[in-house]
């Protein structure tokens, strides 16, 4: 045995932070030799194309070392006690990421990050195996371990490239087996087991495994038709948490991926509805955050199946004629030891600072958006979806927790920005840059921000000075008229301004009406548990509520059962109670919902000007004595309009005058109080004749209690 150098000794301690400067083939004195290292070998012979050479053991621990003339190529032989195996030679192989590549990455401009970063299955020199990279700037040494290496850390330790990207090909290694990053920082401490940031697949918690997928080879969903986010088109969301939408058989396990594809695209397709938006499904550790504390960005969780088989679910709504969109979460991340958190010892991902890097509502991490590789991996990540699984747009969660450095925090417990002011420029220049890659890659597609303040022109494009969304939640929409719902018929002429306040901004953003599962949790009720009254008064005024939001400019987005009234708050971890289907009333509430998506849906008075000050008139705005409102949707077309007319108190108002746009027939095309929905089947016999005043054509109506008409004219 020779003496060891340092170097060696680091190698067999796996400390080196490169040992492909040390191990593979070297020229050294002017002989060319190889070195390995394989822990637990006896033996070990280097087979080139025409010789064979025997490696002289430097160390016991399975060090090696000899010469070969020709280096370029070559195999090991290797002795396990009595058996020999043969292998190839990670540290003989070129590096995977290109100059290019590397300088992509250090100015955050490689907005595939994800074809280069992660594993990925290749062949390399005629040999199959997979690549594995990873950011780790601050590491002393990253080695990959898994299935394929007994989880020893000293096996596969990387070469470190650019700035701090780690990476190794690793001959014979195959989709399917289980992997992590073992990590030693700066000052040499061994951190938790890391799973891969840009992993494509996961273990089903509560493992935390890195699982390799060939993504590349993952099928084409089929594409939604064009123009399914367009402004000028009916959008009516179905949002949809898969753990427990239905679940299936006596122990009420999860439908898994392939289930929902024959279940949910054909449910939400009769419902009426355009597009499903699913909770986050990233993967993620805690059931109980539904999504929204992600730690695979890159991978659909493994809780309902594989990856291809999200394709498949993504597939049978395009072909249901559904378009796709998916919660995604850039805001915040939890510090789960096996993920992002403090990745390579330091606040990598997040900062450093905790009055910029914690949620303190949340305890979750805040990404670090002014590091351009952070902010990459994310705008990566958005396009990812959308190339990757056919996705059809993104509804960004939290998007003011991202905008103002002060959120939710107290005095003195946050860090002003550079001109001393409250706005996260970071967070902001990060949102503007995502939509305006995402809109130039995937032009039909869209974005949604739930954002909850009055930050201006969060839907404007980015040359105008906004943020660039397609569209943003009308959380005060939302506050507003549940808030007056709530209030006993009685008091809601005191409150009438709660309908009125929201067309005062109705136009100033591309809105969508949400009443989305965050309205249905934490002792807030479900949207039947906010009504007032009596059973039957309960019922009618959810009725007159649904048909107050698709009459009202904007699009709509509903979370699962409010669709047939559940009378309970959403729980994560059962099944929606559709056995309340079997009562009339319930069973009638999800008849006007799918009779209001085809009505919305098949008239453009009421959906092609959603976003357009020019699609809205108020015909009785002051009726405050009667809670009673009426306004004219318009379409695009002088002929295509709407009336509706809504009576938030249970009296019958008769003879209930409302000038039209033209004389003829009006017909009745929906009334909230029919007896088909639960209703008192009060109304207008199909339709009305105008009645002519010296002003403009009146129509005289019955307005039923607690309900809505909509009436359109014959043309």
């Amino acid at each position: 045995m020779t003496q060891l150098s340092p170097v060696a000794r680091q190698v067999i301690a796996g400390r080196h932070p490169d040992p492909f400067h040390y191990l593979g083939p070297h020229t050294e004195n002017d002989r060319t030799l190889v070195r390995v290292f394989l822990p637990d070998a006896t033996q070990v012979i280097a087979i080139g194309r025409q010789e064979e050479h025997e490696l002289a053991c430097l160390d016991p621990a399975g060090l090696f070392e000899g010469p070969l003339d020709n280096p370029s190529y070559y195999r090991l032989r290797a002795r396990y006690g009595n058996g020999d195996v043969e292998l190839e030679d990670p540290y003989r192989f070129p590096p995977v990421l290109s100059e290019f590549d590397l300088y992509l990455l250090g100015e955050g401009n490689h907005l595939r990050l994800y074809d280069k970063l992660g594993a990925h299955p290749m062949t390399l020199e005629g040999v199959d195996g997979v690549a594995f990279v990873v950011w780790a700037p601050n590491a002393q040494r990253v080695s990959v371990v898994g299935d394929f290496n007994l989880w020893d850390g000293r096996r596969h330790a990387m070469r470190v490239r650019g700035n701090g990207y780690w990476e190794i090909f690793i001959p014979n290694v195959q989709p399917g087996q289980k992997y992590k990053y073992e990590i030693v920082t700066r000052s040499g401490a061994l951190l938790p087991l890391k799973s891969d940031p840009v992993a494509f697949a996961a273990e089903i918690r509560p493992a935390t495994a890195s699982v390799i997928l060939d993504a590349a080879a993952l099928p084409q969903p089929t594409p939604a038709r064009d123009n399914i986010n367009a402004l000028d088109q009916p959008m009516s969301i179905y949002e949809v948490h898969l753990g427990s939408w239905r679940r299936k058989g006596p122990q009420a396990e999860w439908l898994t991926y392939r289930d929902l594809a024959e279940q949910l695209p054909a449910y939400a397709a009769d419902m009426g509805f355009t597009h499903v938006e699913l909770l986050p499904v990233m993967e993620h550790p805690f059931d109980g955050s539904w999504g929204y504390q992600p730690t695979g960005m890159y991978a659909p969780t493994s809780r309902f199946g594989t990856p291809a088989e999200f394709v498949a679910l993504v597939d049978a709504l395009h072909k249901a004629g559904l378009g796709v969109i998916l919660d995604w979460v850039p805001g915040h991340f939890p510090d789960d030891p096996h993920g992002l958190a403090r990745f390579d010892g330091t606040g990598l991902y997040e900062h450093e600072d905790p009055r910029q890097g914690r949620h303190l509502d949340w305890g979750t991490m805040i990404y670090n958006y002014g590091r351009v590789e952070v902010t990459n991996f994310l705008t990566a990540n958005a396009l990812f979806w959308l190339e990757r699984y056919g996705i059809d747009g993104l509804r960004v969660d939290a998007v003011a927790s991202m905008l103002y450095l002060d959120y939710s925090r107290p005095e003195g417990g946050w860090v002003a920005n550079k001109y001393g002011g409250r706005e996260n420029i970071d967070a902001i220049a990060f949102l503007r840059r995502t939509n305006t890659e995402l809109f130039k890659e995937f032009p039909h597609a869209t974005t949604a921000a739930e954002e909850s303040t009055s930050w201006p022109m969060v839907s404007r494009p980015v040359d105008w000075g906004g943020l660039g969304f397609g569209y943003k939640w009308n959380m005060g929409w939302m506050h507003d008229t549940l808030d007056y719902m709530s209030k006993d018929p009685i008091y809601r002429r005191h409150h009438h301004g709660n309908i009125l306040f929201g067309l005062h901004y109705a136009f100033s953003e591309n809105f969508i009406l949400p009443l989305s599962h965050d309205e249905v949790v934490h002792g807030k009720r479900s949207i039947l548990g906010r009504m007032p009254g009596d059973d039957w008064q309960r019922f009618a005024n959810l009725r007159a509520y649904y048909a107050l939001m698709f009459g009202h400019p904007g699009k709509k987005l509903m979370f699962m059962g409010c669709e047939f009234g559940q009378d309970t708050e959403w729980n994560h971890d059962v099944s929606l109670p559709w056995h309340l289907l079997e009562q009339p009333r319930h069973a009638g509430v999800q008849q006007l919902i799918r009779d209001l998506n085809r009505l919305y849906r098949n008239t453009p008075a009421l959906h092609a000007l959603d976003c357009n000050s020019e699609g809205f008139e108020w015909l009785v705005a002051d009726d405050a004595n009667h809670s009673t409102y009426a306004w004219l949707r318009k379409g695009k077309n002088p002929q295509e309009r709407c009336v509706v007319v809504v009576n938030f108190t249970p009296q019958v108002l008769h003879d209930y005058r409302v000038r039209v746009p033209f004389a003829g027939t009006w017909r009745e095309v929906l009334n909230s109080d029919a007896a088909v929905y639960g209703g008192s089947n009060v109304g207008n016999a199909g339709a009305v004749s105008t009645v002519v005043t010296r002003d403009s054509p009146e129509i005289h109506i019955v307005v039923p209690p607690l309900a809505a008409v909509f009436l359109v004219p014959e043309i």
